[in-house]
């Protein structure tokens, strides 16, 4: 049973930085392409940003703040969100999809966690 568990989320000030975690389990990480997903109120669930070996994908809009990363050995990826603007804030999920690409479809994900909550006051 696959299981993603995200974790990191709060409240922040605008130009503040957040780390948000995900634990993985009940896959095979390291053939994983992991991503972080996220969805304002009102508002569709919307890439973030993706990484498999190297050469991590960003949407635009977080692309120069944020950083996706991945330790294979802890079965776990990590979003350093730095310089947040009250525009990030949504509820971040992270997903799993076994592929040699890395894509920014919603619907081309297996896997998703819960969500975890990230409010950027200003």
């Amino acid at each position: 049973q696959v299981q993603l568990v995200e974790s990191g989320g709060g409240l922040v000030q605008a130009g503040g930085s957040l780390r948000l975690s995900c634990a993985a389990s009940g896959l095979a990480f390291s053939t994983y392409v992991m991503a972080w997903f996220r969805q304002a109120p009102g508002k569709e669930r919307e890439f973030v940003a993706a990484i498999r070996w190297s050469a991590p994908v960003y949407a635009a809009s977080v692309k120069d703040r944020f950083t996706i990363s991945r330790d294979n050995g802890k079965n776990a990826v990590f979003l350093e969100m730095n310089s947040l603007k009250p525009e990030d804030t949504a509820l971040y999920y992270c997903a799993a999809e076994l592929s040699t690409l890395l894509n920014t479809r919603v619907a081309s994900y297996d896997y998703w966690g819960q969500g975890t909550q990230v409010t950027v006051s200003s």
